[in-house]
């Protein structure tokens, strides 16, 4: 029976780094084996992953799905396509570069992507990128935990909290206010799965 290991999905916003949430939870991942999976972008997906990426002894990798600027459609012409990926920050590894422009619940979308392929899913603040990758990832029945910090700091995805967002999806959405909430939603550690 082949193994592997964790994909820990963390999604949040991508101007602003909120590195008093991600750089914990990026050391966390890495203590714990798993492989992180960012949308490679800047803001959280940065800091995450440079705290993931500075665990000196870590198991996984940082993997980045990188959206593109444009849909790369062919030219009527020639055929060729113009492909134009998005900056990928220093601390993804394998980064994965998809032919999808947008950061929406569209099909067009590469959040689908990471919402997928992650095993877990933490979404700390971010705007509406983030809250769509939330959504997704309840339309597709799986849990995530938001990771927003505490309550009286009044981060927010996509202008909506915590409270909120649970109440949108009962069954699916848990909250944590510090990391130690976070590393009980986490699976347990090991150095396969």
């Amino acid at each position: 029976m082949l193994h592997r290991r964790t994909i820990v999905g963390v999604m949040g916003s991508g101007s602003r780094g909120f590195r008093h949430l991600a750089a914990p939870l990026g050391e966390l991942i890495a203590e714990r084996g798993g492989h992180l999976l960012t949308g490679g972008g800047a803001g959280v997906m940065a800091a995450v992953a440079k705290a993931f990426c500075a665990v000196s002894d870590r198991q996984g990798l940082s993997i980045g799905i990188v959206k593109s600027h444009d849909l790369p459609l062919a030219s009527p012409q020639t055929g060729r396509r113009d492909y134009r990926p998005a900056a990928v920050n220093d601390w993804v590894e394998i980064p994965i570069y998809t032919h999808l422009p947008l950061s929406s619940e569209a099909v067009e979308s590469r959040n689908h992507l990471n919402v997928l392929t992650a095993d877990v899913l933490v979404a700390l603040p971010g705007s509406s990128g983030t809250l769509s990758e939330v959504r997704l990832r309840c339309q597709y029945g799986r849990t995530l935990s938001l990771f927003l910090g505490a309550a009286v700091e009044g981060a927010t995805i996509g202008g909506k909290t915590a409270a909120e967002l649970m109440a949108e999806f009962p069954d699916l959405v848990t909250a944590a206010e510090t990391i130690e909430e976070v590393e009980e939603f986490l699976p347990q550690p090991s150095s396969t799965r």
